[in-house]
């Protein structure tokens, strides 16, 4: 059976990292987190005085220390549990998903030097094939070859309501409001920036999964999957 590049693309919170996550999982291919690889260099940018207060990003200074950021996975030590994201060896998965990285994430992957450099590390790492990759460009700029290409959507309301269930979860402190108004506001730059802005391929299936189960969500993707492995 052939090895296939899944690309599943879509809006902030919209689910699509929970179903690659999933599909990787049950199929043996790996799971590549693209925004995650985002929010690490975001992160990096803010503890080394890159993002200001009024939330500028000096992209300058982000492209020259580019080279010294090196990103990685560590995988799930537990079957169906969630890798971790690693910045310079260390492990940032709790961080990374905290709304200070939320807020400033979007300007920093709109800089064209981030975005050309992930791009590459995303290539060589679905080289092979056998992956699943989420994110807002696998599709149209990553992986356009891509056998199977899903764009993922949800209401604005439903989305920042699964991001504020999953931040209560782990006991941030955050009001709904700021999570909504968070999600609007990246969706404004991710479909407005210069450098691969967010859009559907013309040949992604489109999935609104609003009133969605995962159990749905799961068997839909399979069957997506399937198809693509046995053409």
């Amino acid at each position: 059976m052939k090895r296939i590049t899944v690309a599943i693309d879509g809006y902030s919170s919209s689910g699509k990292s929970t179903m690659a996550r999933r599909l990787a999982g049950a199929t043996g291919y790996r799971y590549i987190d693209s925004g995650a690889m985002y929010r690490a260099v975001t992160l990096f940018a803010l503890d080394h005085g890159m993002i200001s207060a009024t939330g500028e990003v000096d992209a300058e200074a982000l492209a020259a220390a580019l080279p010294s950021i090196r990103i990685d996975f560590a995988p799930a030590t537990e079957a169906g549990g969630q890798q971790h994201t690693l910045l310079n060896g260390t492990d940032v998965e709790t961080e990374i998903r905290r709304l200070r990285v939320s807020n400033a994430v979007s300007p920093v992957a709109a800089i064209p030097a981030v975005r050309r450099a992930l791009t590459e590390i995303q290539q060589a790492m679905g080289r092979e094939g056998g992956i699943v990759m989420d994110g807002r460009d696998i599709g149209t700029t990553v992986f356009p070859h891509a056998e199977l290409k899903i764009f993922v959507n949800a209401s604005a309301e439903t989305r920042a309501r699964r991001r504020f269930k999953e931040m209560m979860e782990t006991g941030a402190q955050v009001s709904y409001e700021d999570v909504l108004a968070n999600v609007v506001r990246r969706d404004h730059i991710d479909e407005t920036r210069a450098e691969s802005p967010l859009r559907k391929a013309d040949d992604a299936l489109e999935l609104d999964n609003s009133t969605m189960t995962l159990a749905e969500q799961d068997a839909w993707l399979m069957e997506q999957f399937e198809k693509r492995v046995q053409a």
